[in-house]
């Protein structure tokens, strides 16, 4: 629930690449711009992790903010012992969540995003504020992470620096990964989907449940580009074929 909020991100391209001169840097070696991103990523996630940590009267160092009493939902629901009121919280938090993104998706400002998905070159050729719209975006999916990061706060009323670490972003896009990444449903399911794998893998094998999570990791990767949703697609597509009576 608290990861399926954080499931879209944008990243903003040095200006270097607006000169005619370096153009051909990002088309011929894509996966250079990627590399340097999630360089930059780590980069970020320990200078914050570090900061966190020298700032113990803040953070509360490693050993984090703990004794977090949330108050009652709306003055009165308490927390009970099974967590059912912040379950019911957070799913209703989660569909808002998922309304507001459905809602961007499908207007025009989300079918510009698609388009600078499918080709940026031709989005500014035409007129379209690129940086702007990225700025947007980033801000929109910084403001979701946040919001998961409170329900996390709340639901467990403890924080500690593993917030920061790189296997938590690694978590959200595993996440995607497994649902589908650039579609809705898919972090939803992709949700869902790992916290039951991750659930009965490790009563199967409490030392090595991380290996089967990688394993269908790999399989989902090389088979199922688009994820369970992608397989999903697929399967209906050829039910619907095999329906479909031969023309005479």
């Amino acid at each position: 629930m608290r990861k399926s909020l954080a499931d879209e991100a944008a990243a903003i391209n040095g200006p270097v690449f607006d000169e005619p001169e370096a153009t051909d840097g990002p088309r011929r070696w894509p996966w250079a711009i990627g590399a340097a991103i999630l360089m930059l990523t780590l980069a970020v996630g320990f200078m914050l992790l570090e900061t966190a940590n020298a700032m113990a009267w803040l953070t509360g160092g490693f050993d984090g903010l703990y004794g977090i009493t949330p108050a009652p939902l709306l003055g009165l629901f308490a927390n009970d012992l099974y967590g059912h009121t912040y379950y019911w919280y957070g799913l209703t938090v989660l569909f808002l969540s998922f309304l507001l993104c459905r809602r961007i998706v499908h207007s025009p400002f989300g079918l510009s995003l698609q388009g600078l998905r499918e080709n940026e070159r031709r989005m500014r050729a035409i007129g379209c504020d690129v940086l702007g719209r990225k700025v947007a975006i980033f801000t929109i999916s910084t403001g979701l992470a946040g919001l998961a990061g409170g329900l996390f706060a709340e639901a467990n009323a403890f924080v500690s620096l593993d917030v920061f670490s790189f296997a938590r972003s690694g978590t959200v896009l595993i996440v995607l990964l497994l649902g589908g990444s650039g579609r809705l449903y898919g972090a939803i399911l992709g949700g869902t989907v790992l916290y039951l794998l991750e659930d009965h893998l490790a009563r199967l094998s409490p030392e090595f449940w991380q290996f089967g999570i990688g394993l269908v990791l790999v399989l989902v990767v090389l088979f199922w580009r688009g994820g369970l949703l992608g397989l999903l697609d697929l399967a209906l597509a050829r039910w619907r074929g095999a329906r479909t009576p031969a023309a005479p």
